[in-house]
């Protein structure tokens, strides 16, 4: 008895242990991924052909 006793303790912990887990998911779930960054500003339009572009004073 002391035999079969010392076999199944061990068994219904690890169960025991499994349930707590899965019932904590369930009760918990996880945390929704982060929110992607925000783009980055649109490049500057590219310059037309022949005209100067504009200096810093």
């Amino acid at each position: 008895m002391a035999v079969l006793l010392a076999v199944l303790v061990p068994v219904l912990m690890l169960g025991l242990v499994l349930a707590l887990g899965r019932y904590e998911e369930l009760l918990l779930p996880a945390a929704e991924p982060a929110a992607e960054p925000a783009p980055d500003a649109p490049d500057a339009p590219d310059p037309v052909p022949g005209e100067e572009l504009p200096t810093a004073a």
